[in-house]
């Protein structure tokens, strides 16, 4: 069994969420925090693959002299949509 030791800050958070009946036990809020950490890192690592791969593929566009110099409101909606697809 895991013992861990708690600041007084954190340890409110966790009595004011059980006080407030979404969660009825310690243990459930240090599982979902859990879960929440391993979502946020899945999800931290597939944005990184996505970014490794188009600089890969920019790379290799500029390598083949197929460089394009976008407009800014291009960019600004690339990055809007990429912002909007996550």
């Amino acid at each position: 069994m895991m013992q861990v030791s708690l600041t007084p800050e954190l340890e409110s958070i966790i009595q004011d969420r059980i006080a407030s009946g979404q969660y009825n036990t310690p243990m459930e809020i240090i599982r979902e925090a859990l879960r929440l950490i391993a979502e946020r890192d899945h999800f931290l690592e597939t944005q990184r693959e996505s970014l490794r791969h188009d600089i890969n593929a920019g790379l290799n566009q500029l390598d083949k002299g197929l460089s394009v110099t976008p407009t800014k409101e291009e960019v600004w909606r690339k990055i809007e949509s990429r912002l909007t697809e996550s």
